[in-house]
């Protein structure tokens, strides 16, 4: 607990700006909270698993009953919930211009995408904002963050995948925009490109910044981001057990019955980062 924070929030004088600050202040309280029930379920399965012991050995090191370390254990947020952060987290999505429409459109695939990453979310307990990136694609994750963008459209996006060790997202000598492996030069196409428009392939990669965790979900055409979405509320359990809360790349191809996801699979990786 920052004392000196909630020391200046109880003290302010401006009942505006002390009610707004306050609730600032909860939703960051309770995102701790829920975060350190999920520490605590986590410490318990290791030092039963790592050191051991019983869940009654367990209980009475903690300085609580065994019946309570089985009440936490059911009712703490799942582990994977540390794939995102630590909470809240802010769901960027791209904001396109359009002539005619000076306040720019959303694309019903992006909107989609960001609705069902939302429900991930916030079954994990993790308190969900939204932050439309301007055309220009300048902004910068206040907190742990989604975005759900390409490097076209995200400047966030387009320094994470130019430092990514392992994958480059860029267009090739025809103009399409192909995910490479840096490896071995084998390049991973959308199928729509290819005369399949029913699949769809999208670039997953978690980087830390300023201390953040940012999660990019990048299709190849916005159609891949939702598939790239259900992936991960498919296989998070899996995937938080393969990369844990480490930077990592993933290239996912999915099939499509209109915006219905119907198969999703990953085409490449996920492969962590080397330090």
């Amino acid at each position: 607990m920052d004392v000196a924070e909630f020391e200046d929030v109880r003290a302010d004088p401006d009942p505006i700006r002390q009610a707004r600050n306050a609730t600032a202040l909860l939703q960051t309280y309770s995102q701790r909270s829920h975060e350190l029930a999920r520490l605590r379920r986590a410490a318990i399965d290791r030092a039963h698993d790592e050191l051991g012991m019983t869940y009654t050995e367990v209980a009475s090191q903690v300085g609580i009953s065994k019946g309570r370390v089985t009440q936490l254990r059911k009712s703490a947020p799942p582990l994977e919930r540390a794939f995102f952060g630590v909470g809240p987290v802010t769901i960027a999505f791209p904001v396109r211009a359009v002539k005619d429409r000076p306040l720019g459109v959303v694309a019903v695939e992006d909107e989609t995408a960001s609705k069902a990453m939302a429900g991930i979310l916030e079954s994990l307990s993790l308190a969900v904002e939204t932050f439309p990136i301007p055309a220009g694609g300048e902004w910068e994750p206040p907190a742990d963050a989604v975005a759900i963008c390409g490097p076209k459209s995200s400047r966030i996006t387009a320094e994470a995948i130019a430092n990514d060790p392992h994958l480059s997202f860029e267009p090739d000598e025809h103009g399409r925009w192909v995910i490479t492996d840096r490896s071995n030069g084998n390049v991973f196409v959308s199928p729509s490109d290819e005369g399949d428009p029913s699949r769809e392939t999208a670039y997953i990669a978690r980087v830390q910044r300023n201390g953040r965790m940012v999660l990019i979900v990048a299709g190849v055409h916005a159609l891949g981001s939702v598939g790239a979405v259900e992936y991960i509320r498919r296989n998070l359990t899996e995937l938080f057990e393969a990369v844990g809360e480490q930077p990592f790349s993933l290239i996912v191809t999915s099939s499509f019955e209109g915006m219905a996801v119907t198969e999703t699979a990953a085409a490449w990786g996920p492969r962590k980062h080397t330090s």
